[in-house]
């Protein structure tokens, strides 16, 4: 059976250009194939006024150029890959969901055409990192960066395993280490009122997290030996603690859902605010068998 590809989607940008860059070393470090897909969005009622049909063969020569120059980067990147190319014509948002039905993981920048400057994410990304089938990774921040640990937030869903998983298995791909983050908010004792520390200090509870933390990490560290860990526990949002990490990461790993965020719903808070703030790339992990909404 053929290893479902790396997909990474182009559009020309250099942040699709460092999409490409990216995707073509994981489909190194994991063997697997990579399809470079660009999809052209043509407005089909204004096209009848094009009556030599001029306009839709450039645009046409346009975007197999795109993908031709991204298929010669994959390349350059990484040499020993299989590259296969793909040009359609529709929506790029229906076009790469419909394809992430078949992909091992989908590759995307953080911006696209026609974003404007100010956004950290364009709404292309965005809605395909909330309803695509497959992982997603959405290329931002340091994309090139050599060196640094993989991160990957811990919680208690249903997913942590598959998400501890992928994230030991990034780390030992990419010979660095893991860090483990926990967040959790402790429990605040009634007579501190309604304004308690600013740093609460409640050793009992953390002690009881930092054990839960480290069972749950237990039996990853058996499987992967040589992968170092640091586990750390925080009081804060796992958003602003993992989006902190970033700085110095070289991927940060995280589920679909996590807890309270709202029932329907694809995507959690802690990865959309990731998508918007972190400064490396993000992986957002989709549980096999994980329904749409």
């Amino acid at each position: 059976m053929r290893t479902p590809a790396i997909v990474v989607a182009v559009d020309g940008t250099e942040y699709s250009r460092a999409a490409v860059r990216w995707a073509a070393r994981e489909a190194q470090l994991s063997h697997r194939p990579l399809l470079v897909t660009h999809v052209m969005e043509w407005d089909w009622n204004a096209s009848r006024y094009d009556f030599g049909g001029g306009h839709f063969a450039a645009a046409r020569a346009s975007a197999e150029n795109v993908v031709t120059r991204a298929a010669h980067e994959a390349k350059t990147a990484a040499p020993d890959i299989d590259v296969d190319t793909d040009l359609q014509i529709g929506s790029p948002v229906t076009h790469l969901i419909h394809t992430s039905e078949q992909a091992g993981l989908l590759v995307l920048g953080s911006r696209g055409r026609g974003g404007f400057a100010a956004l950290t994410l364009g709404s292309v990304s965005q809605r395909v990192a909330t309803h695509a089938h497959a992982p997603v990774v959405v290329v931002r921040g340091r994309a090139d960066i050599a060196a640094g640990p993989v991160a990957v937030g811990v919680d208690d869903a249903g997913s942590a395993d598959e998400v501890l998983d992928t994230a030991f298995t990034a780390a030992r791909a990419r010979q660095t280490s893991l860090v483990a983050i926990r967040s959790y908010l402790p429990v605040i004792p009634l007579y501190w009122g309604s304004n308690p520390p600013a740093n609460v200090h409640i050793p009992e509870q953390d002690d009881a997290e930092r054990h839960r933390l480290n069972e749950q990490l237990a039996p990853w560290r058996a499987k992967y030996p040589d992968v170092p860990v640091e586990a750390l526990l925080s009081h804060d949002s796992a958003a602003a603690v993992l989006s902190g990490v970033s700085k110095t990461a070289h991927l940060v790993v995280v589920g679909s859902r996590g807890h309270g965020v709202i029932a329907g719903t694809v995507l959690g808070s802690t990865g959309l605010q990731l998508l918007h703030h972190a400064d490396c790339p993000v992986l957002i992990v989709r549980p096999h068998g994980e329904p749409e909404r």
